[in-house]
């Protein structure tokens, strides 16, 4: 078991929850709109990264727990749809993005404006472009952690963002 989980069992799981924890949770809180879900989807996450492979998995770390987290939040909301089906509930409220009270900067009113603007566009667009710009990964990596083409996530990407700069533009940002 030594060998699978790194020198001494737990380091490279550790350092992985060091660095990743925080946009794991921020990415998995954007796809499912509840901190408290999101958390647990990344303990999830965190746990089946336990049994791999560290020689196998390490040189793809980033896109492997992306992809692990991402179909795991995608399983949660599919289980909610299930049961807000049998039980004939609303799908919970998600909560709207909005300054701290008493905020007053302009900045933080556009970005205001333009997360709504994001949270609007659709799920695959939306998906792709916080991949993009909040994690950093390239359009490979995006293709792999999202399950879309290459060529698809540029697709996905421009349309998002020529949609985003329209509304900008009506806006006069």
């Amino acid at each position: 078991m030594a060998g699978r989980l790194g020198s001494d069992g737990t380091h490279w799981v550790r350092t992985a929850v060091e660095r990743f924890q925080g946009p794991l949770t921020l990415y998995a809180t954007r796809l499912l709109g509840d901190p408290d879900q999101a958390r647990d989807v990344v303990q999830d996450t965190f746990l089946k990264l336990c049994s791999q492979d560290e020689a196998r998995i390490g040189p793809h770390l980033a896109e492997w727990l992306f992809t692990v987290c991402r179909n795991r939040a995608m399983d949660v909301l599919r289980k909610e749809k299930r049961m807000a089906k049998l039980t004939q509930a609303a799908p919970p409220e998600r909560p709207a993005v909005e300054p701290p009270p008493g905020e007053a900067l302009e900045r933080r009113e556009t970005l205001s404006q333009v997360v709504g603007w994001l949270d609007n566009l659709p799920p695959n667009q939306r998906e792709v472009i916080r991949l993009r710009f909040q994690n950093g990964f390239s359009y490979k990596e995006i293709s792999r952690i999202s399950g879309h083409s290459v060529a698809n996530v540029g697709y996905l990407l421009h349309a998002g963002m020529k949609s985003l700069r329209g509304r900008m533009a009506e806006a006069q940002i």
